[in-house]
């Protein structure tokens, strides 16, 4: 399994992984899904058996996007492909969907000439599962935000495009 262009026709199925994990995701609709699909510099999917297992979706500078995150990234940096979410089926967690998902954008960032991979993830309420899988792709925090309306603090992170675990 590799890594493939998303298309409208996985929607539905991007939709129900989303609201699946919605606990460590913004929620989206169809309309929104349509808006960051169609802005986004990164939507790849995982299928099996034209079943979607796992996706991803980045944003490259300068992107019509209003995530609090993205912006705080936008502002300070240049060159960057911004993970937005990426999403695994609960059935195909463990089998290195995400670290596929996770290389194949490296190479793209890379391919683009950016130098960083940057994203977020929750630390408080915690998401050590996340804190972990990124610290093997050479993230490092670069600053934290509340978020949420103060209901959530997220660590900001970013990795080099080179770096080892890509």
């Amino acid at each position: 399994m590799q890594p493939t262009p998303a298309f409208p026709e996985h929607f539905a199925q991007i939709l129900a992984l989303n609201e699946a994990s919605v606990h460590f995701l913004s929620p989206l609709s169809v309309a929104r899904l349509a808006l960051l699909h169609q802005h986004a510099a990164y939507h790849r999917v995982i299928t099996d058996q034209n079943e979607v297992q796992a996706f991803l979706l980045a944003f490259a500078p300068g992107a019509p996007y209003d995530s609090i995150n993205y912006q705080w990234f936008d502002r300070r940096e240049k060159d960057f492909l911004y993970i937005d979410r990426i999403v695994v089926a609960s059935g195909a967690r463990a089998r290195g969907l995400g670290t596929l998902l996770y290389r194949d954008l490296f190479q793209v960032a890379a391919t683009l000439g950016l130098r960083q991979v940057v994203c977020e993830f929750d630390i408080d309420p915690p998401n050590q599962a996340s804190e972990a899988f990124h610290r093997r792709f050479g993230f490092r925090e670069v600053g934290r935000q509340m978020v949420a309306s103060g209901t959530k603090e997220v660590s900001l992170q970013s990795a080099a495009t080179g770096c080892p675990g890509s």
